[in-house]
């Protein structure tokens, strides 16, 4: 076993690993940049070292600075996390070279697999076979169009070196292709490092389905069994769930047999997950990630099996401790993504932000996996996960009830959160009776009048600084806790301050059909499509945001004519700026 391990990444995944670690004894390192000086992470490592720099280029994704860290540190191993350095094989192999261990697979299985094009074409020679695709990169626009006219629309585009979303496109139609090329484009640089993209036949009503994969250096490679991850936003999983439901066994038997035999095809070790895409009765490769998903608890949940101790067992030699046949599935496991959202009615914009209080839920079968305690700040140069809530239940319908008491159990104050949203997911018929997919959330869940309720501040004609503060209440002796707005000078003193404003929808802001369009959220702007003088209809894209890693289009809220943009491509903005001003006479 390791002596000591690094932990080259931030937040819940980083708790997570030091946990692990500090249960079997290993000493633990962690990183950190300027902006997590004291983030939990931090705080429970047994030592800790500085990045420097606040985005993730300039910290978390510096190779320079990690490998000294590492060779300062005196690590004998290096666990990646997800993200970051967890899928990069030339950071695998320069650990590897420096005669220290990386907590995950070969360079060469990352490579293969990383490069989603290869990828295919693995899987394709073990006879597991994925959509309607090209292994071809995309250089040009006409390579869609001639696609699209072959096959069809709609066409995901997709980043090569991408995954969990990022850099992933849908176009619906052939006026949209050039539009998505260069978002995915810009995406999948900012998070992945690599802008190379390819395409695949876009399926109108998938589940998703995925098997965790367990193989060791002695030949032994199991299935932990599946998970549905169909809910989602923007190709970004919500909820997820083990075992997928409702799905015919001697299928799901099938999934795990072709994961395996892809794990094996590329001379896999350490966990790994597999992904299909289901409809109607057949299943269809969509790649393997190379690294532990951030849903892994589920599946920990319905096994009884530690993934991370595993991890760290099997790369430090140790075989695995049973075979697949000693693998039982006990009961069902939810969990619950709490992103830094606010559900706006769909729109699901960004809220970075300070967490004035953070309340974890607790009873039989809850765990809530975070890397933020009550004070600590979401940051807009990360991913805007605060957590995740976990529970288990004998069966499905007893999940997911417990997964709603453990909702309204759970208190996060600050900053707007998806959890109205993952209320109105769970008890929807359709994902109650399993007849929700990929797109549900998006195209069919009805989410009018869902949102954060700590998503800004109401607005105000004056220029008192207020916060949300929840007051308990009674009426005829009867207690509500209700949350409001109130001057920051009438708050207790534990409560931190936030002068958050109005946050306006991605649809424009200023008040609605204003003309003055404003930014919901603060910000990268990455595309002006708009210059003065131009004429635009309701509705029209104006801006392209980026924020914690996402694009959003940044709407007209009228029909009109451009007298006024505020901001070039690489502007910074915060929440509430005036991007560009429409007249609408």
């Amino acid at each position: 076993m390791f002596e000591k391990v690094l932990v080259a990444n931030r937040g819940e995944i980083a708790v997570r690993v030091i946990r692990a670690c500090s249960e079997l004894g290993v000493k633990t390192v962690a990183v950190y940049s300027e902006l997590d000086r004291d983030a939990l992470h931090v705080r429970l490592a047994d030592e800790a070292f500085a990045l420097g720099g606040q985005t993730a280029a300039e910290s978390y994704l510096n190779t320079d600075r990690m490998l000294e860290i590492i060779r300062e540190s005196g690590a004998d191993g290096v666990h990646p996390g997800y993200g970051f350095f967890s899928e990069n094989a030339d950071f695998a192999r320069a650990i590897t070279e420096m005669g220290v261990t990386f907590i995950g697979p070969p360079p060469a299985a990352i490579e293969v697999m990383g490069d989603k094009i290869s990828a295919r074409e693995a899987a394709e020679k073990v006879d597991v076979h994925g959509v309607p695709g090209t292994t071809d990169l995309i250089t040009d626009p006409s390579q869609v169009h001639a696609f699209g006219d072959e096959h069809g629309y709609p066409i995901a585009i997709k980043a090569a070196y991408g995954g969990g979303g990022r850099g992933m496109k849908v176009v619906g139609s052939a006026d949209e292709v050039e539009a998505a090329i260069e978002s995915a484009q810009r995406e999948a640089l900012a998070y992945f490092g690599r802008d190379e993209i390819y395409m695949e036949r876009y399926l109108s009503n998938p589940r998703h389905v995925e098997v965790q994969v367990l193989a060791d250096h002695h030949g032994n490679c199991v299935s932990l069994g599946t998970r549905d991850c169909s809910a989602q936003r923007r190709h970004q999983k919500l909820i997820e769930e083990a075992p997928a439901p409702d799905i015919d066994p001697a299928i799901l038997d099938d999934m795990s047999n072709a994961a395996i035999a892809v794990a094996r095809g590329c001379d896999y070790t350490n966990a790994g997950t597999v992904e299909f895409l289901y409809e109607d009765g057949s299943f269809y490769y969509l790649e393997m990630n190379t690294r532990l998903q951030v849903e892994h608890p589920v599946s920990e949940l319905v096994t009884g099996i530690d993934l991370v101790e595993q991890q760290l067992r099997v790369a430090s030699g140790e075989p695995l401790p049973f075979t697949q046949d000693d693998i039982t599935i006990r009961g069902h496991a939810i969990e619950i993504r709490i992103n830094a959202e606010d559900p706006a009615e769909g729109a699901f914009l960004p809220s970075p932000g300070p967490i004035s209080m953070l309340r974890a839920p607790d009873g039989f079968g809850t765990r809530f996996d975070t890397g933020y305690e009550s004070g600590d700040e979401i940051s807009q140069y990360y991913d805007n996960l605060v957590g995740k809530l976990c529970v288990w239940g004998h069966d499905r319908p007893t999940a997911i009830r417990r997964a709603l008491r453990a909702l309204n159990e759970l208190v996060i104050e600050g900053v707007a959160t998806t959890v109205p949203a993952d209320r109105a997911i769970l008890e929807a018929d359709a994902f109650q009776t399993v007849t929700h997919s990929t797109n549900w959330v998006e195209k069919t869940l009805d989410l009018t009048g869902v949102r954060s309720d700590a998503g800004g501040a109401p607005d105000v004609d004056d220029d008192v600084a207020r916060v949300m503060k929840q007051v308990p209440v009674e009426v005829d002796g009867r207690r509500f806790d209700v949350r409001m707005w109130v001057p920051e000078s009438a708050a207790a003193p534990a409560a931190a301050p936030s002068k958050r404003r109005a946050a306006a929808s991605s649809g424009g802001g200023g008040g609605a059909g204003t003309g003055e369009i404003a930014v919901p959220m603060q910000g990268t702007i990455v595309r002006v499509n708009v210059s003065a003088g131009d004429a635009v209809a309701s509705g029209d894209a104006l801006v392209v945001l980026e924020a914690m890693k996402m694009e959003n289009n940044i709407d007209s809220d009228v029909a009109g004519t451009v007298t006024e943009v505020r901001v070039a491509e690489g502007d910074s903005v915060g929440a509430g700026d005036v991007v560009v001003v429409i007249d609408p006479s």
